[in-house]
């Protein structure tokens, strides 16, 4: 963002980002999804044959719709090292960045702050469909409609939260964003039927695109202006994205293990997303800080 865009630009381009992702999905899912449910539209095709076809399909559509930002983006003007590995330059490239974030303190307790709400949101962003079919033994269709519901209502929740941080700043939106995802948390235990569970589903789309757009520009926001290598940056911020989610989703069945209970789980994610809560309130909003 950083290369593409002026500061004041980041939340409105990272909420627009976000929603032609999730439109692009919701189009693939629904056109993959006719295939496995009906067949005979495409020749009476076998439910094996229909999801090698979507799995390919899914590929296609990376590398058709990739061509898009590598003829258009500008490449990034960095000198270029020689010698090496590429794997372990890449690592050399993160182990860099640690080091300058030392110096970054805010920056620093952002990515602390970040890798704990984000552990909790993607993991129920992954499991809360297992959690309607364990829990609430929901039936496929009923699983189909809830991924269909939170990737539309995503668009919206990301350029309400966009505006919403234009009046109050990045950080403050996002100790809102992560209230709300307490809340759901919290009602998630008490979910009994499949309206509820419907209700709680786009509750979760809603903060989903709002917390996913708004961290990313808010990190960009943290990065040094004078930062000539900016994609080091956001590699590490995907690093962190990532560990934060496999140990998200790791707690989340260790707790199922231990209690026999998925609700338990998710009562334990919205003691994470408090802990998430409290660090990103120490952190100025980017309304006051810049």
């Amino acid at each position: 963002m950083p290369e593409i865009a002026t500061e004041d630009r980041f939340d409105n381009l990272s909420a627009k980002g976000f929603s032609m992702g999730y439109i692009g999905s919701v189009i693939l899912l629904l056109q993959n999804l006719t295939m496995v449910l009906k067949p005979e539209w495409y020749g009476g095709i076998s439910s094996g044959q229909a999801s090698r076809i979507s799995f390919l399909s899914v590929g296609i559509w990376w590398i058709v719709f990739a061509q898009i930002p590598f003829y258009y983006l500008p490449e990034t003007q960095k000198p270029q090292k020689r010698g090496g590995s590429w794997i372990f330059n890449g690592f050399k490239e993160l182990k860099k960045v640690f080091g300058e974030l030392q110096s970054l303190q805010i920056t620093k307790k952002f990515l602390v702050a970040f890798f704990f709400y984000n552990m909790a949101a993607q993991t129920v962003m992954y499991l809360g469909a297992l959690f309607g079919s364990e829990e609430l033994k929901l039936p496929s269709d009923a699983l189909i409609i809830t991924i269909l519901l939170i990737q539309l209502v995503a668009i919206p929740g990301a350029y309400i939260f966009a505006r919403l941080s234009n009046k109050i700043g990045n950080t403050s939106s996002l100790s809102w964003i992560v209230v709300i995802w307490i809340v759901i948390c919290i009602a998630a235990y008490y979910v009994t039927t499949r309206n509820q569970f419907f209700a709680l589903a786009t509750g979760i789309g809603f903060v989903m695109g709002g917390i996913q757009s708004l961290s990313r520009s808010t990190y960009a926001k943290l990065i040094p202006e004078e930062t000539e290598d900016t994609a080091s940056y956001f590699s590490f911020y995907d690093v962190c994205d990532r560990l934060s989610t496999v140990l998200g989703t790791f707690m989340f069945g260790l707790v199922n293990q231990i209690t026999g209970s998925m609700r338990m789980s998710v009562l334990f994610l919205s003691a994470i997303f408090a802990i998430g809560w409290v660090l990103i309130r120490r952190i100025p909003s980017q309304k006051i800080y810049k």
